[in-house]
């Protein structure tokens, strides 16, 4: 199992466990106590070292292509989001956005009419919302920071926060 989609597995039972949604308190070299259940009703404590995050939430508010940009010059680049887990792990960290919408490294190209992640990834996970918006030129994928934290596709002059990834 992928440590990110270990820490999101586990992040689901500290929370139930806890009554915390979020464990953002804790500094990154803490250890946790996690119960976890086995495959075969078991249950087992297991002491391990809280994961350091690999995504950031910027609060700070830019069109996408400067958000693309500060990425890279200072992390690594705009989030992708190829999974469940990941879509989870997101969500919770848009919680604390100040705008609406955050930007992912989501991309529409008008010349060749597909969506694809600025990280290469295939866009096979899709979490879009049913609002009927056209496939344009300009536009990029932004998170809803609230409610089901659906996808959009917005034109890339808004200004949002974003989440970048960090390597």
């Amino acid at each position: 199992m992928r440590r990110e989609k270990f820490r999101v597995y586990c992040y689901s039972y500290w929370r139930a466990i806890f009554g915390r949604s979020t464990t953002s308190g804790l500094k990154p070299k803490t250890y946790l106590l996690f119960l976890i259940k086995l495959v075969y009703g078991h249950y087992f404590l297991m002491l391990i070292n809280s994961v350091t995050d690999n995504v950031i939430l910027i609060k700070e508010k830019m069109n996408w292509e400067d958000a693309l940009t500060y990425c890279t010059d200072h992390h690594h680049d705009l989030v992708t989001i190829t999974n469940m887990d990941d879509q989870r792990w997101i969500q919770e960290k848009v919680k604390e956005a100040s705008t609406d919408y955050v930007w992912m490294g989501l991309r529409f190209t008008y010349t060749l009419d597909f969506w694809f992640w600025v990280s290469d990834e295939v866009v096979s996970y899709k979490n879009w919302a049913l609002d009927g918006k056209m496939d344009d030129c300009d536009m990029s994928g932004a998170m809803e920071t609230k409610g089901d934290h659906l996808w959009k596709k917005v034109k890339d002059t808004e200004k949002f926060n974003f989440i970048c990834s960090k390597n």
